[in-house]
Parts: structure tokens; C-alpha cells; sequence
């Protein structure tokens, strides 16, 4: 399990006092608001970080305490409502089955991908690595939440693709698994939330909308769209970590986790598009719009990633 970070706020000041108080104190009524991104970003990964591996010092129980939930669903509400604000909504004129891929061509944030590539030093590199390790250390486990959600025809395709993601029944080909030896390789922790403390908001925001997505049902169109595009968007960015790996001289385990991700994402591209987002709004078609707003928060949350770690490191987007 998890070591429970450090609070950057109020908000998490309580919120965690009352985690390390539970099961022996009951959870006083919190109203306090969060002071800032990272009090809000913090405060929500750890609150639904109890609905996956929990933490070390958390009774179980904490994950159904009624006071924990309803700030929970304060802050789920307010990142899903940021998100909504900011999205321009369903793209016009634009068919999910044939158009999905050129919708996604035409977007054009920056690359981290392209500047490991071509720029980055090691230490940027490492700097990636540690607070890229929070979702990849989780990798599909948030979509599987989705699956029961969702209608028998869809169900199939999604499982067959998780199937892949979760090493095809094999422990040491699970994909988290291999990420956790690369970082190992690379010189660095591979436990999960071992650097969640260096997370900015926007890596913190990019995790929770994620898992928001998978643990609302009603969100479960969300969640798909996302993936259509994480999933579409992946090949490529692979095979240019990998190059950029090669070229700083990083382990071959690291190198091999984006190898693996090159042609796996290319094929899980059409499955995530075509049998799952396709299928779903063929027999819901009330939830096409939350699967191009999950696509679109996708690249919107990455962009905002990009942006953040590029100007930590003094590059121009």
C-alpha cells in the first residue's frame, strides 16, 4: 500500500487527520475549502486513492465514510464543472466512427513525447519519470471500474483490450509491472505514490478526472471517450520515448515498457474507438457527447501537463 502524503492545504490538513483518526474517531463535518489547486488536486487523489490500493495508515473502512464522500463529491463536482467550462463541446459536423482520428490529428498542443525525443536531459527525463509514476503505476486499474457499467457488446471488446494492459495473465508482463521495472532500472522508486509529493496540480488533475470518470457511472461514456483517445494518441508518443530513452542511455527495461506500448496502442486504438465508444452510443446514443467530452479532456489535460512540466524545466511550448 501507500504512504499518505504531505496535505497542501487546509483541506488536506483535515482530511487527513481525520484518515489517520478513523476507525477510533468519528469525521468531523469539513467545510473548509481549499486554498489552491494543489490543496483541491491533492486532497481528491487521495480521497479516491481509497477506492484503489488505499494507504499504509488508513483503516479500509475510510473508503464509505459518509463525510469523506461528500467532500469527495464537492471536489469531483467542482474538477468535472472546470472541466465542462473550459471544453468547446461536441466537435460540428463530426462522425464518431469515421471521423474520431482526424478530430484528434488537428489538435495541437505540445509534445512531451517530442522534446524527450529530441531535448531532454536525464535529469528532465527522471523528473518525468516521477511523477508520470502515479498513473502509471494505477495504468488501466481506473477504466476497469467502467466495465460493469456498460452494456454486454461492450463489455467484450473493453475486457479483451484491458486483458492486454493487465499482461494477458501474466504478472510480470502487466504493464504497471513493467513500468515499475523501468523505474527501478532507471534509479528510482517503483512503489506506488512514492512521488506523489513531487505532483504538480496538473498531474494530480489529469489522475483524478481519470478516475472520476471510472467511478461515476454516470460518467462511464467519459471514461471510454478518454481512453478512445489516450489510447489513440500513445503509439506514436511511445516509439519517440523510446527513441529519446535510447538516445540518453536509459535501461533496456524502460525503453522496453514504450517498445511494448508502439504496436500494442496501435491496435488498441480501433478496439477503443470502433468496438467499445462506437458500440456504446450505437445503443445509447444519449451519451455520444460525454464520449467526446472525455476524448477532449484527455488531450485538454495533457496539454496542460505539457505546459506546466515544459515551463518548469525554462522551454517554450
Amino acid at each position: 500500500m501507500t504512504a499518505l502524503p504531505k496535505p497542501r492545504g487546509p483541506l488536506g490538513d483535515q482530511v487527513l487527520a481525520a484518515l489517520r483518526d478513523l476507525p477510533e474517531r468519528e469525521v468531523p463535518r469539513i467545510d473548509t475549502e481549499p486554498e489552491s489547486a494543489d490543496d483541491a488536486a491533492l486532497t481528491l487523489w487521495v480521497l479516491q486513492e481509497l477506492s484503489f490500493g488505499g494507504f499504509d495508515e488508513v483503516d479500509d473502512g475510510a473508503e464509505r465514510e459518509p463525510e469523506l464522500l461528500r467532500v469527495r463529491k464537492r471536489l469531483e463536482d467542482t474538477l468535472e464543472a472546470s472541466l465542462r467550462e473550459r471544453w468547446p463541446g461536441v466537435p460540428d459536423g463530426v462522425d464518431l466512427a469515421s471521423g474520431f482520428f482526424d478530430w484528434l490529428d488537428e489538435h495541437d498542443g505540445p509534445s512531451l513525447a517530442r522534446f524527450v525525443q529530441t531535448q531532454a536531459s536525464e535529469e528532465q527525463v527522471l523528473d518525468l519519470f516521477r511523477v508520470r509514476s502515479i498513473y502509471h503505476l494505477k495504468e488501466a486499474d481506473p477504466t476497469s471500474f467502467t466495465v460493469p457499467r456498460l452494456p454486454n457488446v461492450v463489455k467484450a471488446p473493453l475486457v479483451e483490450l484491458q486483458y492486454d494492459e493487465y499482461g494477458v495473465g501474466d504478472p510480470a508482463r502487466l504493464h504497471a509491472h513493467l513500468w515499475a521495472r523501468g523505474m527501478e532500472a532507471s534509479g528510482l522508486r517503483p512503489e506506488s505514490g512514492a512521488y506523489v509529493d513531487e505532483a504538480p496540480a496538473e498531474i494530480l488533475e489529469q489522475n483524478n478526472a481519470l478516475s472520476m470518470f471510472g467511478l461515476q457511472r454516470r460518467l462511464r461514456a467519459a471514461s471510454v471517450g478518454h481512453l478512445a483517445a489516450f489510447e489513440a494518441t500513445s503509439s506514436m508518443p511511445s516509439r519517440r520515448m523510446a527513441q529519446g530513452l535510447e538516445r540518453l542511455g536509459f535501461p533496456v527495461e524502460i525503453v522496453g515498457y514504450y517498445t511494448e506500448h508502439v504496436e500494442a496502442d496501435a491496435v488498441h486504438e480501433q478496439v477503443a474507438l470502433r468496438d467499445v465508444c462506437v458500440a456504446l452510443v450505437r445503443e445509447e446514443p444519449a451519451l455520444e457527447a460525454d464520449v467526446w467530452f472525455g476524448a477532449w479532456a484527455c488531450l485538454d489535460l495533457e496539454d496542460r501537463t505539457a505546459h506546466r512540466l515544459l515551463a518548469q524545466w525554462g522551454v517554450a511550448a
